[in-house]
């Protein structure tokens, strides 16, 4: 198991680098899970992630607390408005209600986490 959570955690820090620059795909998420396959498989890809300066308090903050920081959460629910603005001028409807959907479902859940 210990090479499939190694690999799991190599893949989710790729995704969640390439989040980093692109407004519609989350980073934190995938850094998450990465933390917690390298948990599995190595501790000190872990702890390279928990101790990175811009997302280690998130995701430290998140295993302690389930919290979400108040700039995280506009910044989060402020991308998926982005894309759901951009769906509606790009392709319209009906692709512009799954992404209302999406913004709905996970902002209504992001916004109700703890600060």
């Amino acid at each position: 198991m210990r090479p499939l959570f190694l690999a799991g955690g190599v893949i989710a820090v790729g995704l969640g680098a390439i989040g980093a620059f692109l407004p519609l795909l989350p980073t934190v998420p995938f850094l998450l899970l990465a933390a917690f396959c390298f948990a599995r498989s190595n501790p000190d890809w872990e702890r390279r992630i928990l101790s990175h300066p811009q997302w280690g308090p998130s995701i430290a903050q998140w295993r302690e607390r389930r919290a979400i920081s108040r700039r995280a959460k506009i910044g989060a629910i402020g991308a998926m408005s982005t894309g759901a603005l951009l769906t509606w001028f790009t392709l319209g409807a009906p692709w512009v209600f799954v992404s209302i959907a999406v913004l709905v479902i996970c902002g209504g859940w992001i916004a109700t986490r703890n600060e």
